[in-house]
């Protein structure tokens, strides 16, 4: 079984820039970091900002397209079936015992979720021709769910944990097909544990620097640059690197590849594609940040549906 879906490519009626531009629709304004309570849901950098759970003032004192499921704004297509849906991979933390749990708290799969991903997949609605799901899903690698969904999504792999038959499993589907997105680990120890468990997945395959010339970076749209990609502390920070973690301030594009060529994996190392995504409609978190990491998100989903 391939996971190759037939799709409708060429897709831009607006630029990414414009679209982008069009989420961030609130004026700029001095920034202030307002007290927050307890009726604040968690989510964002580290777990510890904090967004309205109807929407409102952000983190910085800012109206915000912020939502939760069932809330008005809140996708209402979940369950629908289409050629793509945001699939975000459910992992064990190192540490944990049992299978995954999925709920947000104390989880590193989690981070920048639902939001980044229901900022993205609005984006792909807004920008392509390809047929997705606003609302995303969350994939299990023991279920037979996995072999319907083109792309997965892993954020923080640098903590993730798998064991034998979940690495069999993502093997597997990577081999008839299916295609994975890693993102948001920083430093040396942290690619250590990502290598500790995709070495299960391919003890032998090699990991490459893709240039920029590469065919994945021209699919959609022609990235000829290459930017580091911060998380929302940039905004505290004004370092595009993580600022706690020394050895993590060189970016990194990197692939897998099968016995064809194909590229299985997509490893961004020491950026944050996930956070842009999920600040995308936040006016304190630059532009050209989000505008990138959508070209460069979209050239990996219709790579991944078309390769």
């Amino acid at each position: 079984m391939t996971l190759k879906a037939p799709i409708l490519l060429l897709a831009m009626f607006a630029g990414v820039s414009g679209g982008l531009l069009a989420m961030q629709h609130d004026a700029y304004q001095e920034r202030n970091f307002p007290q927050r309570d307890g009726s604040q849901q968690n989510g964002g950098f580290m777990q510890g900002f904090r967004y309205p759970p109807n929407g409102g003032l952000s983190n910085f004192g800012l109206p915000t397209q912020r939502y939760t499921r069932g809330d008005a704004g809140a996708p209402t297509d979940f369950g629908a079936k289409t050629e793509w849906v945001f699939g975000r991979l459910v992992y064990s933390n190192l540490g944990d015992y049992g299978p995954p749990v999925q709920h947000r708290s104390l989880r590193r799969w989690s981070e920048d979720w639902p939001y980044g991903d229901w900022h993205f997949a609005e984006g792909v609605q807004r920008l392509t021709r390809v047929n997705a799901r606003h609302d995303d899903e969350t994939v299990d690698l023991t279920s037979d769910e996995l072999f319907n969904y083109p792309w997965i999504y892993g954020n923080q792999v640098g903590n993730w944990s798998l064991p034998d038959d979940q690495a069999k499993r993502l093997r597997e589907y990577l081999l008839k097909g299916g295609f994975l997105l890693v993102d948001n680990f920083h430093g040396g120890q942290a690619w250590q544990n990502f290598m500790a468990g995709i070495r299960k997945v391919f003890p032998d395959r090699s990991i490459e620097e893709l240039p920029t010339g590469d065919e994945i970076y021209h699919t959609l749209y022609d990235v000829n640059e290459r930017m580091q990609v911060p998380g929302a502390e940039y905004e505290q920070t004004g370092k595009t690197y993580v600022t706690y973690v020394p050895d993590g301030v060189e970016p990194h594009w990197r692939a897998i590849r099968d016995d064809q060529g194909r590229i299985m994996v997509a490893i961004c190392h020491n950026m944050h594609l996930g956070d842009s995504w999920e600040h995308a409609d936040d006016p304190l978190y630059p532009e050209r940040f989000t505008s990138f990491a959508y070209r460069v998100g979209m050239d990996y989903l219709i790579y991944s549906m078309s390769h």
